[in-house]
C-alpha cells in the first residue's frame, strides 16, 4: 500500500496507523469468513452509513459493481460522465455536511474525475473517491486503461491511496472516511486494483482509527481567545469577517450568537453565505472583487478585525500589499481549523487554530462573563459611518425597458422560493449575481464552486442536492456555456425522476469573460460570443423535461411560479437576458478591496 500526503500540516511522507484499543464495532464483528474486495468495500461503504455512491462502471470496477448489485445499503446514481460523479458528490456533501462518495474506473474514467476532485480539494468538501487501477501485476506497464492515478491527483486530494493487498482494503477505508472527515475537510482518493477487488480476506472493520502522524487540532488556545476577546472589546471600528469553514464546521449558529452579542458588523465571503442571515441588518453584504461597498470599505478600514473560517483568498482583498498599507494598524484575528491557512496571505496578530464551533462557543462564554461591554458610543459613530457607505446602495441597477435583466431574474426567484431553496450555480456573471441578489438566511443552501472556479458544476450540483433533499426546491442558475459543459446529466434527471427547475440567464456570451474584455481588453470579444447554441427548449424536451423560453420582463415572475408549480417534473427556463449587462460592485484585478469600480462610474 502506497499513501501520498499533501497537507503538510498534518500528513507526513509516511503514514501509520494502529488500531484503537476500543472494541469493534457491533455492527462490523470480526468474521472468519473470507470474502471478495469488492464485498468488504461494499460492507465499508455500509458502517460508514453512506447513502448514495454516484459513479460510473468500466472494466477496473466491474466486479465492484456486480457486489454493488447484490446490495441493498445503498443506492448507486448512474451519471452520464464522471466529472458528473464526483460533482454531485460533493454537493451531497455540502448540503448535508456528510461526506460523499464517488465510483470511477480506471484510466479515462480517473482523468475525467479530476476536475471534480480538484473542486472539492479547493473548497475543503468531504468527499471518498473509489478509482479502480489495473491488476497490481499490470501497474506500470501501460496497460489497457492504466494511468498513474496517485500520481495525477496527488496535487488535489487532501490524502490519497493505492491499496496492493486485500487484506489492508478496510484499514484504509476507515483512514480514507476518517481523514476526509477531520481536521480541514477534503476529498481522499482510494486506488484498487482489480485483482484487489477480487481476491478474499476476513473482514474486520474498526471503530476508530488513530493515526500517530495525523493529529489535527480540534481545541482552540484559550489564552489566545481571551486575547481575543479582549481586542473585541476594545474596538471602535470592528468588523467580523466569515467564510466557508463557518458553514463546514456547522458553526452558524455560534457565529449568528457572536454577532448578535457584540453587535457589530458582519460579513460573509462567497463560500460562506447563509453563514449569518443575509436578511440581517448586521449583515452588509458579500465582500469581495464583486462585493458591496459597505463590506470592502468596512473591511479596509476598521480597527479589529476577526476572520471566521476564512482565508484571505485573492478574490476577497485584492491585492495583499494594498490591504495591508491601506490599514497598518488594524488588528487581526484568525480563527481556523488548517493551521497553514493563518498568515498565508496576510500577517494576523492574534491566530487561533481549532473547530470553529469550538472555538466560537468558547468566545461566546468569556464575552457574555465579561464585566466589560462595547463601547457603545464608538460603535454607534461606525455603523453611522457604514450606512454612509450602504446608502450608496452599489446594487442597484436599471429597471423597466422591454429587455430581461438578469439581477430582476434572481430577485423574483428569491421571492418566488420565499428565500428557502437549495440554489446551486455554475461560474460566470450568473453566479455572482445570484450571490448578491438571492439572500441566503441558512446555511449548506449556497452550493457553488468557489476556489476552483469551475464551470459545468450547475447540473450535476443540483442533482446531488435533490437526492439529499428530495422534498425541497432546487434552482439551478447557469449561463449558456456552463451549462452546454455537463448537459449530457439532463439524461441522469430524466433517469432518476429528479425535478430540479434549471435557471438559464442566456446573454448569448462567456459573459464574465466579455465583462473583462471589455473593461480591460478594448471591447475585442476574442472567442467569447456564443453563435451557435442550440434550442435549448427542445434539448430540454428531447431529455423528457419541459422546456420554456421566456423573454419579456413581465413574464418572468409568471414563468418561475408556473416552474415551481411543476413538483414532479425537471423544468428548463430560457431567460433570453440583456447581452451587456454587467456585475457591479468589481474590483480590477491586482488593485485593491476598496478600488472598486462601480456601475455609476462608467
Amino acid at each position: 500500500m502506497v499513501a501520498c500526503p499533501l497537507y503538510t500540516y498534518s500528513l507526513l511522507l509516511t503514514i501509520t496507523m494502529k488500531l484503537s484499543d476500543a472494541p469493534q464495532s457491533q455492527s462490523t464483528p470480526v468474521a472468519t469468513e473470507l470474502i471478495s474486495g469488492a464485498e468488504i468495500l461494499c460492507r465499508a461503504l455500509k458502517a460508514e452509513g453512506v447513502e448514495f455512491v454516484f459513479g460510473y462502471p468500466g472494466g477496473a470496477v466491474l466486479v465492484i459493481y456486480d457486489e454493488i448489485y447484490k446490495q441493498k445499503s445503498f443506492s448507486h446514481i448512474l451519471v452520464r460522465h464522471e466529472q458528473a460523479a464526483v460533482h454531485a458528490a460533493d454537493a451531497y456533501s455540502r448540503s448535508t455536511g456528510k461526506c460523499g462518495v464517488a465510483l470511477v474506473t480506471s484510466g479515462p474514467g480517473v482523468t475525467n474525475a479530476v476536475t471534480g476532485i480538484a473542486t472539492a480539494y479547493m473548497d475543503s468538501i468531504p468527499m471518498v473517491i473509489i478509482t479502480g487501477q489495473v491488476p497490481t501485476h499490470a501497474i506500470g506497464q501501460d496497460a489497457f486503461q492504466e494511468c498513474d492515478t496517485v500520481g495525477i491527483t496527488r496535487p488535489c486530494v487532501k490524502h490519497n491511496f493505492l491499496v496492493k493487498d486485500v487484506g489492508d482494503l478496510a484499514e484504509t477505508l476507515k483512514k480514507a472516511f476518517y481523514v476526509a472527515m477531520t481536521g480541514r475537510p477534503g476529498p481522499v482518493v482510494v486506488d484498487i486494483p482489480k485483482d484487489v477487488s477480487i481476491a478474499k480476506a476476513p473482514f474486520s472493520y474498526p471503530q476508530t482509527v488513530e493515526m500517530r502522524s495525523y493529529k489535527p487540532v480540534n481545541k482552540g488556545h484559550t489564552g489566545q481567545i481571551k486575547k481575543a476577546m479582549q481586542m473585541l472589546l476594545d474596538a471602535k471600528r470592528p468588523m467580523i469577517y466569515v467564510g466557508g469553514g463557518a458553514i463546514l464546521g456547522d458553526a452558524s449558529k455560534e457565529v449568528t450568537e457572536l454577532v448578535r452579542l457584540l453587535g457589530y458588523p458582519c460579513t460573509n465571503t462567497l463560500m460562506g453565505l447563509g453563514a449569518y442571515p443575509a436578511s440581517d441588518r448586521q449583515f452588509v453584504g458579500m465582500l469581495g472583487m464583486h462585493g458591496t461597498v459597505e463590506a470592502n470599505m468596512a473591511m479596509q478600514n476598521c480597527d479589529v478585525l476577526i476572520a471566521v473560517g476564512a482565508r484571505f483568498d485573492d478574490r476577497v482583498i485584492g491585492n495583499p500589499g494594498h490591504f495591508a498599507a491601506g490599514n497598518p494598524t488594524r488588528k487581526i484575528i484568525h480563527v481556523d481549523i488548517d493551521p497553514s491557512s493563518i498568515s498565508k496571505r496576510v500577517k494576523v496578530d492574534v491566530p487561533i487554530v481549532g473547530n470553529i464551533k469550538d472555538v466560537v462557543l468558547e468566545l461566546v462564554g468569556l464575552l457574555k462573563a465579561a464585566e466589560q461591554k462595547p463601547d457603545p458610543k464608538a460603535i454607534a459613530e461606525w455603523w453611522k459611518q457604514i450606512e454612509e457607505w450602504r446608502a450608496k446602495d452599489c446594487l442597484k441597477y436599471k429597471k423597466g425597458g422591454d429587455i430581461i435583466k438578469p439581477q430582476y431574474v434572481i430577485e423574483k426567484l428569491w421571492e418566488v422560493t420565499k428565500g428557502d431553496a437549495f440554489v446551486t450555480s455554475d461560474v460566470g456573471q450568473h453566479q455572482m449575481w445570484a450571490a448578491q441578489y438571492y439572500r441566503f438566511d441558512k446555511p449548506r443552501r449556497w452550493i457553488n464552486s468557489g476556489g476552483l472556479g469551475t464551470m459545468g458544476v450547475g447540473i450535476p450540483y443540483a442533482m446531488g442536492v435533490k437526492f439529499a433533499h428530495p422534498d425541497a426546491d432546487v434552482a439551478c442558475i447557469t449561463g449558456e456555456g456552463s451549462v452546454q459543459m455537463c448537459i449530457q446529466e439532463l439524461s441522469t434527471c430524466k433517469q432518476y425522476h429528479l425535478p430540479i427547475k434549471v435557471i438559464l440567464l442566456n446573454n448569448r456570451y462567456l459573459g464574465m469573460v466579455r465583462q473583462w474584455q471589455d473593461f480591460f481588453h478594448g471591447n475585442r470579444h476574442a472567442e467569447s460570443y456564443m453563435d451557435a447554441l442550440p434550442d435549448f427548449e427542445k434539448l430540454a424536451e428531447a431529455y423528457g423535461h419541459v422546456g420554456m423560453k421566456i423573454e419579456k420582463p413581465g413574464d418572468v415572475e409568471g414563468a418561475l411560479k408556473d416552474a415551481f408549480a411543476m413538483k414532479d417534473r425537471l423544468v428548463f427556463m430560457n431567460f433570453i437576458t440583456d447581452q451587456k449587462e454587467n456585475v457591479f460592485p468589481m474590483v480590477p484585478g491586482g488593485k485593491g478591496i476598496s478600488e472598486m469600480i462601480l456601475a455609476e462610474d462608467l
